[in-house]
């Protein structure tokens, strides 16, 4: 196995555990440069990169690569020059063909330069609405996309979408921004992560050039802002966050964001934002039924003019349920086999192939696991949902968990009354009653659990 092929198995399986904005953020642009006695050392673009890998990201990379090749023990982290060279049209054409593997076909050929991002928008050529797949669980957020591109700033704004982890977001985003850029090329498209954002002010501030911060945001036609809930907490980051959204605003530009959960359900936020946020379309996205799974599969492989049979794709759609992420993560391991060996595997194969994938899902989720999504979900800690603290803002997590003990792992009340306090059964009990009975008004109590059963089963 080449350094390239090591690099592009063991990124599928880092993308399949950190958010899309974060991936194309830290990870573009990156290669594994040499492979030797254990040792693997990946080339970065830049000294922000390198220390952002290493400090936050050094063990899922390592867990990745060990996944492909048990032999890697260590990992080194290099300032990879060629990352930053600038490249003529005439060298752009020339590299475009020497990056990829030869036995490629021109069809994936182009499939894989279309990774490459746009420095000026951030987006990437390969998120388009024409192989974006639209189903039940996502026709509300593509119906008023499509009004946006017709007229941005002045139909949905801003449109904030919401959803769990790999359900497709970044996808949407991305192919309104294209789509936008396609219609009218004099349009400022930016395209940023809320990590990319928050660095974005914290090296303003740092350097003492917040004005040209300021200018450079506030010019854009079209604003996206992927993962906005980590601006969560960030008092400084909203503070220029939320003034650039006024005046983007009050010039009818267009603002859209993305989240895991709705702008009532992220903690942390300030009001002020959160009231701008609920100002315009809100869309949710779920995951997609079986059906819908089968027609993402075929709609990938026919980007890449590959054929499986049906009976394999019905396997893959059938096992991985949780996302769109996971499902083409699963099938990208295919892929990489018939590269690896120009076969198309056997049902028996495909089998082994994505073995350790259903093995994962399948396994049984725990009391800790619900305790640690809900306390994740509301950004607090354990050991505030387990102690007898009757904080307000104690009570409603606290009472989540227990309704999700009892209607994910069948608990008995006492059972659920000890993991959580050592608490009378009946404290059990009434929490189960009052959350089923305030769910069934629709409202965001329902969306919030809704969402913590996504995060839940993704994480397993």
């Amino acid at each position: 196995m080449t350094n390239h092929e090591l690099w592009q198995t063991a990124q599928g399986e880092i993308e399949l555990s950190i958010s899309k904005a974060s991936y194309i953020t830290w990870f573009q642009n990156t290669n594994v440069s040499s492979k030797k006695e254990g040792q693997v050392t990946i080339g970065v673009p830049n000294a922000f990169t390198k220390e952002w890998l290493e400090n936050k990201y050094n063990k899922l990379i390592l867990k990745a690569l060990r996944s492909v090749s048990k032999e890697i023990k260590e990992i080194k982290y290099i300032i990879d020059c060629e990352n930053n060279k600038k490249e003529t049209p005439k060298t752009k054409k020339t590299k475009a063909l020497k990056d990829v593997k030869p036995d490629l076909t021109a069809k994936e050929q182009l499939n894989f330069n279309q990774f490459k991002v746009d420095r000026k928008t951030n987006l990437n050529a390969r998120y388009c609405f024409s192989n974006f797949v639209v189903g039940s669980f996502n026709e509300l957020a593509h119906a008023a996309a499509q009004s946006i591109i017709k007229n941005p700033g002045n139909t949905y704004n801003p449109f904030f979408i919401y959803g769990g982890t790999g359900a497709g977001k970044t996808h949407l985003l991305q192919a309104v921004g294209n789509a936008i850029t396609k219609s009218d090329p004099s349009k400022k498209i930016l395209y940023v992560s809320s990590e990319r954002f928050t660095q974005d002010v914290v090296s303003a501030i740092a350097d003492r050039e917040m004005e040209k911060l300021k200018s450079f945001y506030r010019k854009v036609d079209v604003l996206i802002i992927d993962d906005i809930q980590f601006l969560g907490g960030k008092e400084r980051t909203q503070e220029e966050f939320f003034h650039t959204f006024n005046a983007l605003y009050e010039n009818n530009k267009q603002i859209i964001l993305s989240s895991d959960k709705p702008p009532k359900a992220i903690p942390t936020l300030e009001d002020r934002l959160r009231s701008r946020f609920e100002g315009g379309m809100i869309a949710d996205i779920g995951y997609p039924d079986l059906e819908t799974r089968v027609v993402i599969l075929k709609t990938k492989l026919k980007e890449l003019e590959i054929e499986l049979s049906d009976e394999v794709l019905n396997y893959i759609a059938t096992n991985v349920q949780n996302n769109v992420r996971e499902l083409e993560g699963a099938l990208n391991k295919i892929i990489a086999f018939i590269r690896l060996n120009n076969a198309t595997p056997t049902q028996d194969q495909v089998v082994k192939i994505l073995k350790t994938i259903i093995l994962d899902h399948k396994k049984r989720i725990s009391h800790k696991d619900i305790i640690k999504v809900v306390s994740d979900f509301y950004d607090i800690k354990i050991e505030e949902i387990i102690n007898r603290s009757r904080r307000k803002e104690m009570v409603r997590p606290r009472q989540v968990a227990m309704y999700l003990l009892r209607t994910e792992l069948k608990s008995s009340y006492p059972f659920i009354g000890n993991k959580l306090g050592g608490r009378d059964h009946t404290t059990a009990m009434y929490a189960y009653e009052k959350i089923g009975k305030e769910k069934e008004d629709k409202g965001l109590l329902s969306e919030e659990l809704e969402t913590i059963r996504q995060q839940l089963y993704r994480n397993q």
